[in-house]
């Protein structure tokens, strides 16, 4: 514990140059390695706050190389306002285009395959507007464009049928939304590839955490960026009662998705092990859900 002390008393003054600069452009001001697991961002402004996660976890050009197609993959699911807090923050989504534009992005995609239709999903989310704003290809899932996709070691499942634009992208940026969920508990990162599978997708609730670790073996995003602008504390994952809202002003980001996710049930009062495709993961060894063995850099906006 002493060395993660140390790390967290390092950091701390790390944090306060990180929010002098916060307006610089996001390259410029990127933290030099050794990076931390996670940076954990508070601020009252989304898109600010999630240049300053990225920032801190190395820049997006850490991720990001020149003439790269790039996904940015939210969650869309839902016919509801951002207030509602069953979507991803558009300004959150925005900002994450325009950076990854800004890093020489050729281009970048955004989409997903609401549960709602589509057309009122992306309009009243929010996402299409602002991600159309910021440079993004926006479009609807065409349904002629999913493969099917082994996945040797499955558990629950064997292959799926998943979205082209996502298996054929250079890079992946996983941008989901914390929120609770009827049968998953939580939905946070690991469940955010729900949006790109083709065919009937709820059955993989029989075993849903077995199957969305399955999917983790295949899908490997290079940064997930958690959005905990707004949480939805119950009803989710449509909710749409205001009351069910808890604003946080808060993103999390890191390259392991498991360690993401762990930290995301804090925020509801869980704990990693408490949900099933985040012990699944991790005893996959994709991801490290002990969070006492995750560098974790808190950042003021």
């Amino acid at each position: 514990m002493a060395n993660r002390r140390e790390f967290l008393t390092r950091t701390a003054a790390a944090a306060a140059g990180l929010a002098a600069v916060a307006s610089l452009d996001p390259v410029l001001r990127a933290a030099p390695p050794p990076w931390p697991d996670l940076a954990v961002v508070h601020g009252a402004d989304p898109a600010k706050n999630t240049r300053a996660a990225l920032s801190a976890v190395g820049g997006m050009k850490r991720f990001v190389s020149k003439g790269e197609v790039v996904v940015v993959k939210p969650n869309i699911g839902w016919d509801r306002t951002p207030e509602q807090a069953a979507n991803t923050n558009p300004h959150v989504v925005a900002a994450l285009v325009a950076m990854a534009l800004e890093a020489g992005a050729k281009t970048v995609k955004v989409f997903d395959r609401p549960c709602n239709d589509p057309r009122r999903c992306y309009t009243q989310s929010g996402i299409e507007a602002a991600a159309k704003a910021a440079g993004a290809e926006v479009s609807f899932i065409n349904d002629r464009k999913f493969r099917e996709v082994a996945i040797p070691g499955g558990v629950a499942i064997k292959a799926w049928p998943l979205y082209t634009d996502l298996l054929e992208a250079d890079k992946i940026i996983n941008v989901p939304i914390a929120k609770t969920h009827g049968t998953a508990k939580l939905t946070l990162g690991l469940k955010n590839w729900m949006g790109v599978m083709g065919g009937s997708r709820g059955r993989i609730h029989q075993d849903i955490g077995e199957a969305l670790a399955d999917l983790a073996t295949v899908i490997h995003p290079a940064v997930t960026v958690l959005d905990a602008t707004r949480i939805l504390t119950a009803n989710g994952p449509q909710g749409g009662d205001l009351k069910d809202v808890k604003r946080l002003d808060t993103i999390i980001a890191g390259t392991d998705v498991v360690a993401v996710d762990s930290y995301g049930a804090t925020l509801f009062g869980l704990a990693g092990p408490g949900l099933a495709y985040v012990a699944a993961a991790s005893r996959r060894g994709l991801g490290q859900m002990d969070l006492n063995k995750v560098r974790i850099q808190t950042v003021q906006a």
